[in-house]
């Protein structure tokens, strides 16, 4: 079984969005997003990301406290998600870098969305 069928944030532009996240899950392996009016879908092995435009017509936000995290297979699949990101509208939070959990490390890096939504792509490395 599967953890999420899908996860969805909002966009406030959706070209400007779906170039970013045609850039970042490009490394990722997916194929570019498809447009479906006012949202663009991503097909995962498993499940979907989609971007959205708030139903509610005010502009989308971030999620205070959220993180959205992806897998990545190497270390430099990391780096390539975080120039992706930062080449085609991201912010920086924390550029690739090791990171020592105690029980486990990984490779990883921070970088918010046009929107603002915090990303995150890691790779963990072997004992």
């Amino acid at each position: 079984m599967y953890l999420f069928r899908h996860v969805m944030v909002g966009a406030n532009d959706l070209d400007e969005s779906k170039k970013f996240y045609d850039a970042i899950l490009g490394v990722l392996g997916l194929p570019a997003g498809v447009n479906e009016g006012n949202k663009c879908r991503w097909l995962g092995e498993g499940g979907q990301f989609l971007i959205k435009l708030p139903i509610d017509g005010e502009s989308a936000t971030h999620a205070n406290g959220g993180t959205i995290g992806f897998e990545c297979s190497s270390t430099a699949m990391v780096h390539a998600w975080y120039a992706a990101g930062m080449s085609n509208g991201g912010t920086c939070i924390t550029p690739p870098e090791l990171s020592d959990r105690g029980v486990y490390k990984l490779f990883l890096a921070y970088i918010r969305d046009p929107v603002g939504n915090k990303l995150n792509a890691s790779h963990k490395l072997p004992e």
